[in-house]
C-alpha cells in the first residue's frame, strides 16, 4: 500500500493538510486524477485516518491541560471508557499497560475545575494528575519512511 508514490502523498498532506488535488499533482508530477485517485485509496484504507484543525486550547477558554492516570477498580473498565466519551475537558484517552489502565488528557479553565472532573472518575477507580507545564515538542505524526527514518541526532 505505501509505495514511494502514497509515501510522498503522505509527507505532502502531513505538510500541508489543505493542499489542493491540483497542487499535489504537480507537485508530484503525477495527473490530478492519480493523485486524487491515490488520495482517495489511502483514505478508503483507513491509512489516512482524517483532517483535523488544531486550535490552542486557551483560545477556547481551556488553557490548563493535565494528564490523568487511572487505575480502575474492579469491573470499572466500561463504565471509565463510558464516561471518558461523555466528559467533554477529556480531550484524549488511552489504554494502557501498567498498574494505571488509562492515560487521559484533560483540558480545563483553570486548576479548580480538574477537581470537578476528578471527581466524576473517583467512584471507578484512583487517579493520579500531572499539569501540563510547557509543551516543548507540539504532536506530530509519525515519521514516514519506516523504522529507518527515524534517526538520533543527539
Amino acid at each position: 500500500m505505501l509505495d514511494e508514490l502514497n509515501t510522498r502523498i503522505l509527507k505532502e498532506l502531513t505538510a500541508d493538510p489543505r493542499l489542493r488535488t491540483t497542487e499535489l499533482a504537480r507537485r508530484l508530477g503525477v495527473s490530478t486524477p492519480t493523485a486524487r485517485e491515490r488520495v482517495g485509496r489511502l483514505e478508503e484504507s483507513g491509512v489516512i485516518r482524517g483532517y483535523r484543525l488544531d486550535v490552542d486550547p486557551a483560545a477556547l477558554g481551556r488553557p490548563v491541560a493535565a494528564w490523568v492516570r487511572l487505575r480502575p477498580g474492579p469491573n470499572q473498565i466500561p463504565k471509565i471508557v463510558a464516561l471518558a466519551e461523555r466528559t467533554p475537558e477529556v480531550v484524549e484517552c488511552h489504554r494502557i499497560s501498567g498498574e494505571d489502565c488509562f492515560l487521559m488528557r484533560v483540558q480545563v479553565a483553570e486548576i479548580a475545575a480538574l477537581e470537578n472532573v476528578l471527581d466524576k472518575f473517583l467512584p471507578h477507580g484512583q487517579t493520579t494528575s500531572s499539569f501540563v507545564v510547557s509543551t516543548p515538542v507540539l504532536p506530530r505524526s509519525v515519521p514516514l519512511g519506516g523504522p529507518g527514518a527515524l534517526t538520533n541526532t543527539a
